[in-house]
């Protein structure tokens, strides 16, 4: 089964988007398998981690952050403005795709993992994410 999902994202930051994946997976019919969820963007990612505690998402959002600077003077890709070169590298560092096993049409996440769309831009973006389960 193939089913696209659309987050509307307000600029930079970690969105949760765990109810919204699982939503859409419900409407599989196979038992079990191996959902994959692929980002159809550069300068965004998809991330699992936790979703208990929110100073974990303002740690992680500002150690990426000091990672991967805006304004290095050796990025030569500048034309869509400071945010983009930092963007595509965030992604790289961190996913595009990431896999998730499920047993009785329900998702095998832990206790307290949820699954993020990172948002590595300033600007508001609606992102595309693929839903594939085998």
């Amino acid at each position: 089964m193939i089913k696209r999902l659309y987050i509307n994202t307000d600029g930079q930051g970690l969105y949760e988007i765990t109810p919204q994946v699982k939503k859409v997976f419900q409407q599989t019919t196979e038992k079990e398998g191996l959902c994959t969820l692929f980002v159809r963007h550069t300068s965004c990612s998809l991330i699992v981690q936790e979703n208990a505690d929110f100073s974990a998402k303002n740690d992680m959002e500002s150690w990426l952050n000091r990672l991967v600077p805006e304004n290095d003077p050796l990025y030569t890709h500048i034309y869509e403005g400071a945010d983009d070169m930092p963007a595509h590298l965030k992604s790289i560092l961190t996913s595009v795709q990431i896999s998730i096993p499920f047993e009785k049409n329900e998702l095998l996440l832990g206790t307290w993992q949820g699954v993020y769309l990172w948002e590595h831009r300033h600007a508001a973006h609606r992102r595309e994410i693929i839903l594939h389960t085998h």
